[in-house]
């Protein structure tokens, strides 16, 4: 069996550490995301799928366990190599598409590709190819305002896989979509994540949803379920 793209080894966080009003959100938690796999991660609201998902895309550190990205220990990598590793191997999506309001959707797709070291006439050339692909090609060249709900998303999604990465990592990615709309979106989400090879978490409490992936876990009580 080859090895995971991700792999969360017995991960603990609290907030307030060490004080009276110490809140545990995450305790002794293992999970791992094999090449290719879709999993569903599912929690009540508040039960800490959000820091999972941050610890698991190095946004922020854990307080014990290791964290291994493509086969590589990444819990005490400095910063750079924990960027670097952040930028280049994990695409990243949210509930709300925090595209850059002042650029059009290419440029949001283009801009991260820059920052990887991407030449200017690559980055624009991929990013249009991404964003024909999931039909949003002719409204390339409106900004995020400019566009419906789904289409926010659909870029957001191209922006996420800009870099080509291994890991896909999503928080609620159709929470504030209608139900048609969000339909329509995960559709295109799940065809580009399969087309691609890619390794996703995706958080939902869409349970209609989570069913259509390879696998579901749960989180409660701080652990894998």
């Amino acid at each position: 069996m080859s090895e995971p793209v991700l792999e969360l080894s017995g991960i603990g966080k609290a907030y307030l550490k060490g004080t009276p009003g110490e809140v545990r959100v995450l305790s002794d938690l293992d999970l791992a995301v094999a090449r290719g796999e879709v999993v569903a991660l599912v929690a009540p609201s508040g039960a800490g799928k959000s820091t999972l998902l941050h610890i698991a895309g190095l946004l922020d550190t854990a307080d014990a366990g290791r964290v291994r990205i493509a086969g590589r220990d990444l819990t005490e990598a400095p910063d750079r190599a924990r960027t670097e590793a952040r930028r280049g191997e994990v695409g990243f999506v949210y509930q709300f598409h925090h595209l850059l309001p002042e650029f059009t959707a290419l440029e949001n797709v283009v801009l991260p590709q820059l920052a990887n070291g991407v030449a200017q006439g690559a980055a624009a050339a991929r990013a249009r190819a991404l964003l024909e692909r999931v039909g949003v090609g002719p409204r390339a060249d409106h900004r995020p305002a400019e566009l419906s709900g789904g289409e926010q998303q659909r870029v957001a999604f191209c922006r996420a896989l800009a870099n080509e990465p291994r890991l896909l990592l999503a928080d609620e990615p159709t929470g504030n979509l209608d139900p048609a709309t969000a339909e329509h979106v995960f559709a295109t989400l799940m065809e580009l994540v399969r087309e691609t090879g890619l390794s996703a978490l995706i958080a939902t409490h869409n349970l209609e949803l989570a069913a259509r992936m390879d696998r579901v876990v749960r989180l409660e009580g701080g652990r894998i379920v």
